[in-house]
């Protein structure tokens, strides 16, 4: 697996997640995914928020790194343009992927902690900054 940017996106006290379901299971990630060659972190996260969610961002600092089969960046984002659940990339696009299926949704903090939320490091910074 290779390095991964990811957004953190916090509206009206409840955050955006990427709900996943694939192979039976049903979990939730952060907004994000592969770096490619020639992007900083910030870029790839940027990248990854408009081709999943549809939205433009503006990225803030990074809430945490977590070694995963490469480093994955989280950072903190606002949204400053486009339309929430518009993304067109390839999770939407390409029914050949057979990686399941991906669906943009806020969650509350209950919710949040009520659910698979991957990975667990991001959800308790995440949760402190609902608080």
């Amino acid at each position: 697996m290779k390095d991964r940017g990811s957004v953190v996106l916090i509206v009206k006290n409840k955050v955006c997640l990427i709900n996943r379901t694939r192979k039976g299971s049903v979990y939730y990630v952060f907004p994000g995914g592969g770096i490619e060659k020639g992007e900083t972190p910030e870029e790839g996260a940027k990248r990854e928020a408009l081709e999943e969610l549809g939205v433009e961002v503006k990225i803030g600092s990074c809430l945490a790194e977590v070694a995963y089969g490469g480093t994955q960046y989280f950072f903190k984002a606002d949204i400053i343009g486009g339309t929430f659940g518009t993304g067109q990339g390839a999770e939407y696009t390409d029914k050949d992927r057979d990686r399941g299926t991906y669906l943009p949704i806020w969650l509350n903090k209950e919710e949040l902690l009520a659910c698979d939320v991957r990975p667990k490091e991001v959800v308790s910074i995440v949760e402190s900054l609902l608080r």
